[in-house]
């Protein structure tokens, strides 16, 4: 170990004796709390007898404290020679014993009083009081030990019980003129306050750092500057005219542009509750006036980086989100959003049974003839435009477009949200259909028509797939539609009864006769005919 007259062993010694000091403020900040708990539970027990100790003690307390805050001053007692440790060991005996001793007395008695009450929480208490007590006794007879041998030049290892942490931490923590200069965050600084010497003085200083510097001499002047200025900190005056620096505060944490602008209080204001009052208005660190260079560089440093680290979450948080609305967007194409929302909500296996819906298909004649003669581009253009034009129907309609297969074009209404208009929706859409077909012939000079079928009846509806999800249904009512499809006539709609059952009132219907169906049964088939 160094001896303590090097600056290394001076480091140790005040490190020694700010670490015993805290041992001292300790208990004594414990003795004062168990005392306010005591009185509070007197007071609600309606126990006056005993407060008037109880006050004794509380004062007795706040005496200790203070004079354990005097007396350890560390920058006072950096460099105690022979004569100063023997005044401040005469000091700790009188001055922090008396008290003590008050404090063990009327303790003890009070102990004691209580016996009979039955009151097992305030005897456990006024316990844990007086074991403090004890702990500062002896942290006391260990720092008058400190202070006698602490300058003999021996080795300070065991001077208190925690030299040895605390030797580790001097070595660990380097003073700053032996270290590097640690990275630098830089940013644009606001400082706000109304003191043109400090304005002048933080500019010059955070300048001279490689900040961009922006000064407001009031509360006004620095939310006209937030408004046109790009700022990543501000360092904010409390004291200030008009509008003071904790309103000021507040509106910027009340506003969604500003509240993620880091905010230091700066103020000569260093009592407690201004201090608690800021950090819970939102400000990131508080410092009083006047403060260390130093310290507000590091200061600075921290808030900037957290800021940083902020603004890189929020642009990650925001691809994400980016990523997550265009898979979604690409679900959507292939999955109802009913379904999609199910899927994001956890469910794996969607299968549902709709007892009535109507399925449309839609078949375009003569479209093999078509692809054999003309150019594979623009066949493919042409399909685009004739399913993209039925999407947007289907859209309009609220009716599930499931599937294109070649020239062919399945829909269904009435699924996956219940409808009772279904069969009129479908055949709204079926017209459509024919109507869109022609469109397509004048556009590409082509002669194209389409076979549409229409069964009404219940299906089966689910995800198919795990890597490719497609969204299909199942029974025998899309098979009665898709040969209704196959056996019906160019630009016709071609239904079966059912659906003509819950369309007779909205459309002529010309009786096919009875044809025969897949399966073998034979079934009356209708065709409709739009009204004038």
């Amino acid at each position: 170990m160094t001896a303590g007259g090097t600056p290394d062993g001076q480091r140790v010694r005040r490190a020694q004796l700010a670490n015993i000091r805290a041992g001292l403020r300790a208990p004594a900040a414990a003795i004062a709390s168990y005392t306010e708990l005591l009185l509070a539970q007197a007071r609600t027990r309606d126990m006056a007898a005993v407060a008037p100790d109880l006050e004794r003690i509380l004062k007795s307390a706040r005496e200790l404290s203070a004079v354990v805050d005097e007396l350890l001053d560390v920058d006072r007692h950096e460099h105690l020679g022979s004569e100063g440790a023997e005044r401040l060991q005469a000091r700790l005996r009188h001055d922090v014993r008396n008290p003590l001793g008050a404090i063990k007395g009327y303790a003890e008695l009070l102990l004691e009083e209580l016996q009979d009450a039955g009151d097992a929480t305030m005897r456990g208490d006024i316990a844990h009081l007086l074991q403090e007590v004890d702990n500062l006794l002896a942290s006391v007879d260990a720092i008058i030990h400190f202070a006698r041998d602490g300058d003999d030049g021996g080795d300070a290892a065991g001077l208190s019980a925690g030299s040895g942490i605390v030797d580790d931490l001097v070595r660990a923590i380097r003073p700053l003129e032996e270290t590097a200069a640690s990275a630098q965050e830089i940013g644009s600084i606001l400082v706000v306050d109304d003191n043109s010497t400090v304005r002048q003085l933080l500019q010059r200083q955070l300048e001279a750092q490689g900040h961009t510097v922006l000064t407001a001499p009031s509360g006004h002047a620095a939310l006209v500057a937030l408004e046109s200025e790009s700022v990543d900190l501000v360092l904010l005056d409390l004291i200030m005219p008009e509008i003071n620096g904790f309103e000021i505060l507040q509106r910027l944490q009340q506003d969604k542009d500003f509240a993620g602008i880091p905010v230091i209080v700066t103020s000569a204001l260093d009592e407690m509750d201004s201090i608690v009052r800021c950090i819970e208005a939102g400000a990131d660190d508080y410092l009083a006036k006047p403060f260390s260079p130093v310290l507000l560089r590091a200061r600075i440093n921290a808030c900037l980086e957290r800021k940083r680290l902020r603004d890189q979450e929020e642009v990650h948080l925001r691809r994400l989100q980016a990523e997550k609305e265009r898979s979604e967007a690409l679900l959507l194409n292939v999955l109802p959003r009913r379904i999609v929302e199910r899927l994001n909500n956890g469910e794996t296996a969607v299968a549902d049974r709709f007892e009535a819906v109507s399925v449309v298909f839609a078949d375009i004649v003569r479209f093999t003839e078509l692809s054999s003669r003309t150019p594979p581009g623009l066949l493919v253009e042409m399909l685009n435009h004739l399913y993209s034009e039925l999407d947007e129907v289907c859209g309009a309609y609220g009716i599930e477009k499931i599937k294109t297969i070649g020239d062919a074009y399945m829909a269904v209404s009435g699924l996956p949200e219940i409808r009772d208009d279904h069969a009129a929706a479908a055949a709204a859409l079926s017209f459509d259909l024919i109507d869109a077909v022609h469109r397509l012939n004048r556009k590409f000079e082509v002669g194209v028509s389409v076979r549409v079928g229409v069964h009404s009846g219940p299906v089966v509806a689910g995800i198919i797939g795990t890597h490719k999800f497609a969204y299909d249904v199942w029974g025998d009512t899309v098979n009665t539609a898709s040969w209704l499809e196959r056996s019906g006539e160019a630009n016709r709609v071609h239904v079966s009864a059912e659906t003509a059952a819950l369309l007779d009132a909205q459309y002529d219907l010309e009786h096919r006769g009875r044809i025969r169906i897949k399966g073998g049964a034979d079934a009356d088939t209708y065709f409709l005919r739009r009204r004038a």
